[in-house]
């Protein structure tokens, strides 16, 4: 009789074995996701999200050959940042000029160009580790990072300053955008300048970004409004912001316009990670303590014209208080708050898991004046995006979501077939994506994650598809 049972047993489990595999259908063209199937393709589909922020391979590590002092920078950074040896190039430049003609520039950008074609064609991002030169001098002034990336163009700066004192510049494509790799989407490579002037002031700034990476600080950031009313343009921006991240991130707005009640310099602070303000000359930096990763810069005319300045702040006076990146510009650039850093596109970029040298770019709509300073790859908010399956259905994980933006999980069953929508989302700032989502058909062969494109947040693009 055991023996009996033991057989139809059998039998039975291999029926239903043989009854499992079809699953659950679900339509190409519904706006649901179809019921799950059991057992099908659709049940073991997974992708991988796009990670934010540069990794080093993306770098380039630009030297001064026989220059001491860059040649020791760069061996540093490379070193402390893993950054490979074929992305290391040397080139010729005059480091004891603050200034390069833009005829000289044409020529060392061709030569930074061919050698990166040559040995690090996927490069999506340089570092210039000298002091100087930090512009370049033609019919107008460019900064020397913005030059690097755009090329200098007087579009980008102003070609007749004695007749047009304040003018608009041509904007930056990466302005506020989703590109993840600049170079290949965009076709430029943001730059940035070292701006140590020791080697030991070089160490401490690498120090700093290294430091900084995914630690996921909590604060504190001040957003100054001063006296200076014609350097204070930025207050609007500033003025939403702590109620913006409030639960997220501890930013302060000060409101010195009036002169009273407080002063128009921060003293004292701690833990200081954003301090955007509008003077001349920001005083009292010495009493601060920056986190590693700190972004900082005032709305001032030259304090991009290194090393002194041109009579006002310089942006290395920044990094030297413990900032770890600055930005300024270099040429009389008027207050138009489009050539300076936006706070709210900043902080959010910079939260979301971009590096330094990303947030900063992105900040910037009308960069072409203007020098970026510091650490690249700085990261306190690096993302670790995850997507699984997790008990019978997709659990999808990141902080990368853009405020406003609708994100979508997609199936479709047929090669070049309709996609159907499994979920939707909406980034919402300072929020991270936590959620899950059901798992698709057994008939489904692909998936996809579909969000803001690269090159126009406004449109929907894929940005992730499985095999």
């Amino acid at each position: 009789m055991s023996r009996l049972l033991r057989l139809c047993s059998l039998l039975l489990a291999a029926l239903l074995s043989g009854c499992g595999g079809g699953g659950g259908g679900g339509s190409d063209t519904g706006g649901g996701g179809g019921t799950p199937g059991v057992g099908g393709i659709g049940q073991t589909l997974t992708l991988t999200l796009p990670a934010s922020g540069l990794a080093p391979a993306d770098l380039a590590v630009i030297v001064a050959e026989g220059d001491a002092l860059s040649e020791a920078a760069g061996a540093a950074y490379v070193a402390a940042r893993g950054v490979p040896a074929a992305n290391l190039i040397r080139v010729k430049v005059n480091t004891a000029s603050p200034t390069i003609s833009a005829a000289d520039f044409a020529l060392l950008k061709t030569d930074i160009d061919a050698k990166l074609a040559a040995a690090a064609p996927g490069v999506q991002a340089t570092l210039l580790t000298w002091a100087a030169p930090s512009r370049v001098v033609g019919a107008c002034a460019m900064g020397i990072t913005s030059a690097m990336a755009l090329g200098y163009d007087t579009r980008y700066c102003n070609p007749n300053p004695a007749t047009d004192t304040c003018a608009s510049t041509s904007a930056s494509p990466l302005y506020d955008s989703e590109s993840r790799r600049p170079q290949a989407e965009l076709q430029l490579r943001p730059s940035m300048l070292l701006g140590a002037t020791t080697l030991a002031g070089a160490q401490a700034l690498i120090n700093r970004g290294v430091a900084a990476d995914a630690t996921r600080p909590a604060g504190d950031g001040w957003l100054v409004r001063t006296t200076d009313a014609d350097r204070s343009p930025r207050w609007s921006d500033f003025a939403a912001l702590p109620v913006a991240w409030s639960g997220t991130l501890a930013l302060n707005y000060v409101d010195n316009s009036e002169g009273a009640g407080s002063a128009n310099s921060l003293s004292g602070k701690t833990g200081v990670l954003f301090y955007l303000t509008g003077l001349a000359s920001v005083a009292q930096l010495n009493t601060l303590q920056f986190r590693p990763g700190a972004l900082a810069d005032t709305l001032t005319s030259t304090g991009g014209q290194l090393p002194a300045g041109g009579g006002q702040m310089p942006i290395t006076a920044w990094l030297e208080a413990g900032a770890t990146a600055s930005y300024g510009t270099v040429e009389e650039p008027c207050n138009f708050q489009q050539k300076f850093s936006r706070a709210s596109v900043l902080i959010d970029h910079y939260w979301r898991g971009a590096t330094a040298i990303e947030a900063y770019w992105k900040a910037v709509q009308w960069p072409g004046q203007g020098l970026f300073i510091g650490e690249p790859l700085a990261q306190p908010f690096r993302d670790a995006p995850s997507f699984a399956i997790v008990g019978g259905e997709y659990q999808i994980k990141t902080r990368n979501l853009r405020p406003g933006s609708r994100y979508s999980l997609e199936y479709r069953t047929l090669a070049g077939g309709a996609w159907t929508s499994l979920a939707e989302f909406t980034g919402v700032r300072g929020q991270a994506l936590d959620a899950r989502a059901p798992l698709p058909p057994a008939a489904a062969q692909q998936i996809r994650w579909v969000g803001p494109c690269s090159d126009n947040a406004a449109n929907r693009c894929p940005l992730a598809v499985s095999p």
